[in-house]
């Protein structure tokens, strides 16, 4: 209970930081995608329900904070979380590499759902302007930003891993 509240607590900070500060720091010419970060990293440490979950939760902040379709950023980041978290049978705490090209493939596969559905639909066919001067520069910052911050993703669920042992151990 106390792992969901904490982790209910950090998508919160995470949209307040993605969205009312990183907009502010002016040499931040793309700024990461925290909640993309959390989405996967809870879906493939958790598994594909605790994903879906998380994945809920920010794609309904985002959507309350966006304009457009109300479930647009939700469908997105369910899926995140659902394929992300297939992948936890291959989790192991001390592996990066699939972690950060999880990240990669994650922040492509959003990209690609934003062009299709806010810029192609309305017939604005330049997707390599779109993908060098946007995409790229994204991708850059979020898996630097996953390098960073998936290893205090591993500390925080190993120590609140351990506290729920020790709270189940004095219960019995």
């Amino acid at each position: 209970m106390r792992r969901v509240f904490f982790n209910v607590l950090l998508i919160i900070l995470a949209f307040t930081i993605q969205n009312c500060i990183f907009p502010l720091l002016p040499f931040l010419s793309a700024s990461p995608n925290l909640l993309l970060i959390l989405t996967f990293s809870f879906g493939f440490m958790h598994g594909k329900e605790a994903g879906m979950y998380y994945g809920l939760l920010s794609g309904l902040l985002m959507d309350l904070f966006y304009t457009g379709p109300f479930g647009f950023y939700t469908l997105i980041f369910l899926y995140v979380g659902y394929v992300n978290g297939i992948c936890t049978k291959y989790y192991y705490e001390d592996y990066i590499t699939l972690p950060l090209i999880l990240s990669v493939l994650n922040e492509l596969a959003y990209n690609f759902y934003i062009y299709v559905f806010r810029f192609l639909i309305r017939q604005k066919l330049r997707i390599g302007y779109y993908f060098v001067n946007i995409v790229l520069p994204e991708i850059i910052f979020t898996v630097v930003t996953t390098l960073l911050l998936y290893r205090v993703f591993l500390i925080l669920n190993r120590h609140l891993e351990d506290i729920g042992k020790r709270g189940d151990s004095n219960i019995v």
